[in-house]
Order: structure tokens, then sequence, then C-alpha cells
């Protein structure tokens, strides 16, 4: 049976209505594709937690986590991965590289230009359906 993981994904929206995008590097596993950054949740944490703590361990900046965007299962070759995406403001700091090899800020218009991590998915089509 394959292992369901339970991921956080932040939907961080700047001042100029763009989203922030990372590239998961060859290292990490579902290499070189997009994704909004974000991590496991850890046994006991709950998703805002979760989100805050890997934003500040993978990008060095502060967020605060707000209401769940998009959920979605996604079944990979060797796992299930339950993707809770939420909206995120960054409240302080600016997003710098540790894990992925790079990010961009894209307006939601542009989302679909990227080759996307395949559970990532129905939450950029939700955002580009959403325009503001």
């Amino acid at each position: 049976m394959k292992k369901t993981v339970k991921v956080v994904a932040a939907i961080i929206e700047n001042e100029n209505e763009e989203i922030l995008c990372a590239l998961r590097s060859p290292e990490m596993s579902i290499p070189n594709m997009w994704e909004f950054p974000g991590g496991k949740v850890e046994e006991g944490e709950d998703l805002h937690t979760a989100l805050e703590r890997e934003i500040t361990e993978e990008f060095s900046c502060t967020i605060k986590a707000s209401e769940v965007f998009k959920k979605n299962v996604h079944e990979y070759e060797k796992f299930i991965i339950n993707l809770i995406a939420l909206k995120a403001k960054l409240i302080e700091g600016e997003p710098t590289l540790s894990e992925h090899s790079k990010f961009v800020w894209l307006k939601r218009e542009n989302l679909k230009s990227l080759v996307w991590a395949p559970a990532d998915i129905p939450a950029v089509e939700q955002l580009v359906k959403e325009e503001v």
C-alpha cells in the first residue's frame, strides 16, 4: 500500500497580484517541476503552523497563512500526496533560495507557462479562473 503524505502549499501573493512559484531542484523528489512552496505537515501540527514553518525553513522569510484555497489528492508512482494549498501573505523578509533551484513571481494569466508538479495543477487552474 502506498503511503499518503499530507502536504501544505503556500499561495503567496505580492502587492502586484503576482504569485510565488518555486522550481524543485534536481535533488528533490519530483525534480525540475514548479510548485507552490511548502512541505509536509508534522505530527500534531496544524496546517497554518506547518506552512509558516516550512516557508521560514525553505525561504528564510515570514508568512502569515490564511484560508484554505484548494485541496487535492494526487497519486504518484511511489506515494499519494494530500495537498492543501492555503492563501498566505509575506509579512517579513524577501524569499531567498535554499532548497529550490529558483523562484519567480507570476501573474495568474502566466502561471500555465510553467511545467507544474501534477499535484499543484488544480490550484494553478483555480487561480487562473479566479482572475482578480
